[in-house]
């Protein structure tokens, strides 16, 4: 299996996916500024991994703080909580990891530092392991919706590069094949930075699962052949109604989908789904360097001086979406409802 993130006492390890597929180099991060850093600039990606790593980071500064007692730890703390909080702004599990490793400092606030910072290195942890976990899990539910002999499209990259290990969307289609059933799948290049073409189609390749990769205008034309079946992606942030932010395409990918009769899923873990956005229109997205458009590696391809847009992600609405694959079962239509009850939470009625 794949070990996106790993932790050692004392150091962060990192597949840099920035110099994949060519080389495969693993980052070893000693402070929480080098996960920061390796988060801003996708060296690690996708959103359970940036939770994960940004987890193992915080504890990773806890231990280098000098404090008595915890009314002098805390504020450095809370100033290593908000430099990885900067990273990126979209994916929601970044947040809703500082925001558990902060509730675990203050409840064990009472303990000697030294026993508070192993019990935040132990929590850590546990997300990690609890990434692996519900990965698997998830790949068990969503299985049941892959057909022997599907032909898959995906976009972007949601496998283990893209999690601790295993994966979202990957996942679901690691474990189908763990079942027996034989699938093709096709995969976005995913414009710009090319996630599809250089993590997605590493991934597979190493499992020995077929993969044919595509420009990212090619799928309307695959489907109008009947040459896919389904759609599965990630998420980097599910508001409450269902609406999906993902990688910049996805809308598009999501509607061609539809108007071909071809289902559309997303697989994503409930710590994407922010319950407190009751819409995509309030999904924070990220605009990243002009740079990723301007160039591939270090050959510019645009004349300078031109203006570009680079948005990271984009969002699609609900009611594109078939069903959200999660580690506790399959979400379906009406999504609020749904999302409302795996959280545990009263469904409010769809505005409009």
């Amino acid at each position: 299996m794949i070990a996106t993130v790993e932790y050692v006492p004392g150091i962060v390890r990192l597949i840099d996916q920035r110099r994949l597929p060519a080389e495969e180099l693993v980052l070893e991060c000693r402070t929480y500024q080098e996960v920061a850093e390796a988060i801003k600039t996708l060296a690690v990606r996708g959103a359970p991994a940036i939770g994960v790593a940004a987890a193992l980071g915080l504890a990773l500064g806890a231990q280098a703080i000098e404090a008595e007692d915890f009314e002098a730890f805390w504020p450095s703390f809370k100033e290593i909580c908000t430099v990885m909080a900067a990273t990126r702004p979209t994916a929601v599990n970044l947040f809703w990891a500082i925001e558990r490793i902060q509730a675990c400092a203050l409840a064990h606030r009472h303990l000697p530092l030294a026993a508070l910072k192993a019990r935040l290195e132990r929590e850590a942890r546990a997300i990690l392991e609890e990434d692996l976990a519900n990965n698997r899990r998830m790949g068990q539910h969503g299985q049941t919706l892959i057909p022997d002999q599907a032909r898959i499209l995906t976009h972007c990259n949601a496998g283990a590069l893209a999690t601790a290990g295993y994966g979202t969307a990957l996942g679901v289609i690691r474990a189908a094949v763990e079942q027996g059933k034989r699938v093709q799948v096709i995969a976005d290049e995913t414009r710009p930075v090319l996630q599809g073409a250089r993590l997605t189609a590493w991934e597979l390749m190493k499992d020995g699962i077929p993969v044919t990769v595509i420009t990212d205008n090619m799928a309307a034309s695959l489907m109008r052949r009947g040459l896919i079946d389904l759609v599965i992606v990630g998420a980097d942030r599910i508001a409450a109604n269902g609406d999906v932010a993902n990688k910049i395409g996805t809308y598009g990918v999501a509607v061609l989908a539809q108007a071909h009769g071809i289902p559309f899923y997303v697989a994503a873990p409930l710590s994407t789904i922010d319950a407190s956005l009751p819409s995509g229109d309030h999904i924070p997205i990220e605009e990243r360097t002009l740079m990723e458009v301007t160039h591939i590696g270090d050959r510019q391809i645009v004349p300078t001086g031109v203006d570009v847009l680079n948005p990271a992600f984009d969002v699609t609405p609900y009611r594109y979406v078939h069903a959200i694959i999660t580690e506790v079962g399959v979400l379906r239509p009406p999504l609020q409802e749904s999302i409302a009850k795996a959280l545990g939470r009263a469904a409010q009625p769809l505005p409009g």
